[in-house]
C-alpha cells in the first residue's frame, strides 16, 4: 500500500508522479454502474471537510510540491484507488489523509492515464549569454 508519508520521501514532482502513476486507459470505467456512489461521496459534508484539510496540508500545491501552486480547480486524489466496496462499507481509506494528495485536474488525469507529457513544468531559468531558443 502506498501512503502520503512515503510519498513525502520523494523531493521532486517527477518522482512523486512516478510513485502515484496508475497507468490506466482513457475511457476505462472506474465505477461503472456504481458511479453514483462516488458522486455521493464528493458531495458529502465529510468529504468537503477532509478536502479542505488536505488542500491546507499541501499548501494548495500540486502533489504537495512548493513552486507548483494550483491556481485553477483543485482535486484530491486517492493514492490507493477506492473501490465500490470501500464506498459502500464506508472504509477508512476513503477519508484517510495518508491516502489523499492535492492535485491539479491535469496532474490527476496524468496519474490515471500515465501520460507524463501532460504534467506542468517549471519555467526555464535563463542566464546571461544564453543563446538557446525557447
Amino acid at each position: 500500500m502506498k501512503s502520503y508519508s512515503e510519498l513525502r520521501r520523494f523531493d521532486t514532482f517527477d518522482e512523486r508522479f512516478d510513485y502515484l502513476r496508475i497507468r490506466g486507459n482513457v475511457g476505462e470505467v472506474t465505477f461503472g454502474v456504481g458511479r453514483y456512489l462516488n458522486q455521493m461521496l464528493y458531495h458529502s459534508r465529510e468529504w468537503k471537510f477532509i478536502k479542505r484539510d488536505i488542500i491546507s496540508r499541501d499548501n494548495g500545491c500540486d502533489l504537495g510540491i512548493e513552486g507548483f501552486e494550483i491556481y485553477g480547480q483543485l482535486r484530491i486524489h486517492h493514492i490507493n484507488p477506492v473501490t465500490i466496496e470501500d464506498l459502500e462499507l464506508g472504509s477508512d481509506c476513503v477519508f484517510d489523509p495518508e491516502n489523499l494528495i492535492t492535485t491539479s485536474h491535469t496532474t490527476h488525469n496524468a496519474i490515471h492515464y500515465g501520460n507524463a507529457e501532460m504534467l506542468p513544468r517549471l519555467p526555464i531559468v535563463r542566464s546571461k549569454r544564453d543563446t538557446c531558443l525557447w
